[in-house]
């Protein structure tokens, strides 16, 4: 017993002596192809939500025509064009989801000014980076071609394509990185899930640096059919694609689909400092939970979301007072929205929180970037890293009357337009199909 009891000390005092910090950030999202051009465009309310009828056939016939893709064009400009991001032969190689996650991983690495070549610091850096769906593309087309034309009409690389874990494995190979090489898929949680998980790898020892986070592109019209047939998607807004996502709105009537992918590049701080890194936060505390209720719906009570956010600030030492900004998962659904939102105002108001909800700020990008599905936690996660940087709120987009009823949705949206406000302690939420939650608790290094 008292070996139990100096094995748990000594475990809880390494655990807090390794300090997770951010040092690099990279995104591919459908408001720009890079962090700066995104985050701009966020904090000028712009929105990436356009139609799909164009893109391809099939879209048309469909009840939800509108998507948050990706703009095509030069990297300067913000846009997506392969060749501007990849090696010759990597874009025959990797799934479209690997491309957005090795092109958002090297911009991070850029950005952390990381870029290891001694057998240690490789030994020393580990990847986890997941997706929720993956390629739905290459399954859908190559069972097409092998029901048609058999088994000479599979690709050698159709498995190498499909796995999910191939987006880590990509950038793990491409940089040499030989530390811990993980995938988390957990539908609509994934992206922060990866970034949770790998900052509990740094603080328990096993990496010094990770690259994590999520990425996504399964807009094809099986995967928009399936979504649609399950009554999750905005239908009611295809003549006004910017107008189709509207978290906390009273009118809010599905998510809209979107693609991209979000890295960050985690660090053990004092590794960070001996380097002279930049650092844009801490993270401070990561909880998980599961509604253990049902496949696609919350409890109205929003009970699963309360406790990963319940965990995030035990983790962190936080009180409910401390928390400046919450960055929701808000999907513009009717039952999603409305339990994260009670559960937000339970775990932030009463006796160790605020005692008036006009005091809770809470956004969701969404508004403007559609669900990013496996991608949608980490680059939310980015955006509410950068709101503690710079000390602003980014706006939900399309809040014309928050509710229903409006008197339960009494906090401060932030809607339509970005708000200045000290943003020293955040959450960020993201939860799934299937009742996965999770919550991360990020702050200000000091």
């Amino acid at each position: 017993m008292e070996y139990s009891r100096l094995w748990a000390s000594t475990f809880l005092s390494l655990f807090a002596m390794r300090r997770v910090v951010v040092t690099g950030l990279g995104a591919i999202t459908p408001l720009g192809a890079g962090v700066k051009h995104t985050w701009r465009r966020l904090l000028d309310s712009a929105s990436g939500i356009t139609s799909t009828t164009s893109i391809g056939p099939g879209f048309d016939i469909l009840p939800s025509r509108v998507a948050g893709l990706i703009p095509a064009g030069k990297r300067e400009d913000g846009g997506w064009q392969a060749q501007d991001w990849l090696h010759a032969g990597d874009e025959r190689q990797m799934a479209k989801f690997a491309q957005y996650a090795i092109a958002s991983a090297h911009e991070a690495l850029e950005d952390a000014g990381w870029h290891p070549t001694a057998d240690h610091d490789l030994e020393r850096t580990g990847v986890t980076i997941g997706s929720g769906i993956g390629n739905l593309d290459e399954a859908y087309n190559t069972s097409v071609a092998f029901e048609k034309g058999g088994y000479k009409k599979v690709s050698p690389l159709f498995v190498p394509r499909l796995l999910i874990n191939l987006a880590a494995g990509h950038v793990s190979i491409r940089y040499g990185f030989k530390g811990p090489n993980h995938a988390a898929t957990t539908a609509c949680t994934t992206g922060l899930h990866a970034i949770g998980d790998a900052s509990r790898l740094i603080a328990f020892g096993d990496a010094d640096v990770m690259v994590a986070g999520g990425a996504e592109s399964c807009i094809h019209p099986l995967a928009v059919a399936g979504f649609a047939r399950a009554r999750s998607l905005s239908t009611d807004w295809n003549d006004d694609p910017p107008a189709s996502s509207r978290p906390f709105d009273r009118d809010r009537a599905g998510f809209v689909i979107g693609e991209g992918a979000g890295v960050v590049v985690l660090e053990e701080l004092e590794h960070a400092k001996a380097r002279k890194a930049e650092i844009y936060a801490e993270v401070k505390g990561y909880g998980l939970s599961s509604d253990a209720y049902h496949m696609t719906a919350p409890k109205e009570n929003g009970e699963g979301a309360f406790l990963a956010m319940r965990q995030a600030l035990r983790h962190a030492n936080y009180k409910p007072a401390q928390v400046d900004y919450v960055n929701a998962h808000a999907t513009s659904t009717k039952l999603g929205d409305a339990a994260e939102n009670r559960a937000i105002k339970r775990i932030l108001l009463g006796s160790e929180g605020r005692q008036d909800a006009s005091q809770l700020n809470i956004s969701s990008s969404k508004g403007a970037i559609g669900h990013l599905l496996g991608a949608a936690g980490a680059v939310e996660a980015i955006f509410t890293i950068l709101s503690i940087g710079n000390n602003v709120l980014p706006p939900t987009l399309n809040l014309d009357s928050p509710g229903d009823p409006a008197h339960d949705f009494n906090c401060n949206y932030v809607a339509k337009t970005s708000q200045q406000h000290q943003v020293n302690v955040a959450l960020s939420n993201s939860f799934g199909f299937g009742g996965t939650n999770a919550s991360l608790c990020l702050a200000k290094y000091s």
